[in-house]
């Protein structure tokens, strides 16, 4: 049995070894927001990463600090002047407040478990300066890491439609949950 428990943990080690590296192509890495209404009518965009690092070598302390360009928003579902507007929305005091938090960050904190290569990890959210705790999933691939994270914006603040800070919005209700999908690829 302890064999066993030897082998299940230095295969564990060798398959996080295995992921060393802390450098990406930032120009091929993105971040697909997707935001929906009670409606479920929805919106999506991108952003772009002005840094990102992650090593998983040691479980017990994790490196990993991911930056995003806050003024890299973009709105990819609507064209020409709607889509200035809802950009230029989204950038404004009523959502991201991006002139005053051009950047938003994710420290990884904690791997909570690990699964050839899938891994649950916990770390600090901040975007307009307000830090939360969330738990997201990331996969590792030969050629990137892809990640899904769900956050909820009313915990920083981001009050436009939201029905944490207002009653009675109706079909102007927009939902606090915002999907973020990453991919970074590795250099």
């Amino acid at each position: 049995m302890k064999t066993k428990n030897t082998l299940s943990i230095l295969m564990i080690a060798i398959s996080m070894t295995a992921f060393s590296q802390t450098k990406f192509d930032l120009e091929k890495g993105n971040v697909k927001w997707t935001g929906k209404k009670i409606t479920s009518q929805a919106h999506s965009g991108s952003l772009k990463f002005s840094s990102a690092t992650l090593s998983l070598d040691n479980p017990d302390n994790p490196n990993g600090v991911f930056t995003v360009d806050m003024t890299s928003l973009t709105n990819d579902d609507l064209t020409g002047e709607w889509k200035q507007k809802l950009e230029g929305h989204l950038k404004s005091d009523d959502f991201f407040s991006v002139d005053k938090h051009p950047e938003a960050t994710l420290v990884v904190k904690k791997v909570n478990s690990h699964s050839n290569n899938s891994y649950k990890l916990t770390g600090d959210l901040t975007i307009k300066g307000i830090t939360h705790t969330v738990d997201f999933s990331l996969i590792i691939y030969e050629d990137r890491v892809e990640s899904e994270l769900t956050f909820d914006r009313s915990k920083y603040d981001i009050q436009f439609g939201s029905g944490s800070f207002f009653e009675n919005l109706g079909d102007n209700l927009i939902l606090d949950e915002i999907t973020l999908n990453i991919t970074l690829q590795k250099i």
